[in-house]
């Protein structure tokens, strides 16, 4: 495994990140599976308070609360479960996200974050008030560092510019190359660290039946899973292959993959694995399909 400095932070997390959304909490097979990522040296696991209700907070905090010095612990806020558990409303107050880092501490059962992430947002949203709260945060050392996940543009910039953020995830992947046109530039000449997700465009890359995806039809998401398959040589190889085309880019921290089995992760890890990357093999993917732009929230 290699591993990198997230951004302008003390953080060096693993170039494969482990994304918990797909894991089933109060789960055997589920702990097996962290323990297994950690020993092939996966240190870097992202989560969310929203995720199954904090379940899955709650399971990393079972897992890794005596290692808690060998892992790197990520989550999100600002998405808050009615009372009656039908459905989540947005709210990025500084009053829920201080009553909400408390419930994520005590059920990742450690004292602080590494890494506390605003889980979307808007232009709408209080910013400042967003940024002053996350600020307040690192000063009282319930976190270590903060980042916004979000895939929007004005967004993205209004948090470059008036915050110390250290890192901004995104989807991104060889059928999302939206971020390529302004934002991966950005946060490369900002130092801002780059966290991926979506790598695999829902597996649509690797193993999944063609079918439309963002703009492009089935037939041009064929032809790019095609090239990542004749790039890769063997099926088992072609998640690996997805991920580095990802991790390729000079902005990119790290690919935060959605992990839920034993082979998933196999696959994740192979990505150090494998032959060399060759300049040649990610110009070649590169042209395959026209890139995508972003159509709103520019």
């Amino acid at each position: 495994m290699d591993y990198i400095q997230l951004g302008k932070s003390a953080l060096h997390i693993s170039r494969i990140g482990f994304g918990t959304m797909s894991l089933v909490g109060e789960n055997p097979a589920s702990e097996g599976i962290l323990l297994d990522a950690l020993r092939g040296g996966i240190n870097f696991f992202d989560t969310a308070d929203m995720y199954q209700q904090g379940k899955l907070e709650t399971l990393l905090g079972h897992v890794f609360r005596t290692r808690r010095d060998q892992v790197i612990l990520a989550t999100k806020v600002g998405n808050q479960w009615r009372a009656d558990g039908s459905g989540w409303d947005w709210n990025p107050t500084k009053k829920y996200i201080l009553s909400a880092i408390d419930q994520s501490l005590k059920r990742l059962q450690t004292d602080y974050i590494d890494l506390y992430q605003l889980h979307g947002g808007t232009l709408a949203d209080p910013i400042d008030e967003v940024i002053e709260t996350f600020e307040f945060l690192k000063k009282t050392g319930k976190i270590r560092y903060y980042g916004i996940s979000s895939i929007r543009p004005s967004v993205i910039r209004e948090y470059v510019n008036k915050s110390s953020l250290v890192s901004v995830m995104m989807q991104y992947s060889l059928l999302d190359r939206r971020p390529e046109e302004e934002i991966l530039p950005l946060l490369l000449e900002k130092q801002v660290g780059v966290l991926t997700r979506g790598s695999l465009a829902k597996g649509l890359l690797v193993d999944k039946p063609p079918a439309p995806f963002l703009n492009y039809n089935a037939q041009e998401v064929a032809k790019a899973a095609e090239a990542i398959a004749a790039v890769s040589g063997e099926p088992s190889s072609r998640a690996a292959t997805s991920i580095r085309f990802v991790l390729d880019h000079p902005a990119v921290s790290s690919a935060v993959i959605g992990i839920r089995t034993q082979d998933q992760l196999k696959e994740a890890l192979a990505t150090f694995g494998s032959s060399p990357w060759k300049k040649n093999q990610q110009e070649f993917l590169k042209n395959v399909i026209d890139p995508n732009y972003y159509s709103e929230h520019r």
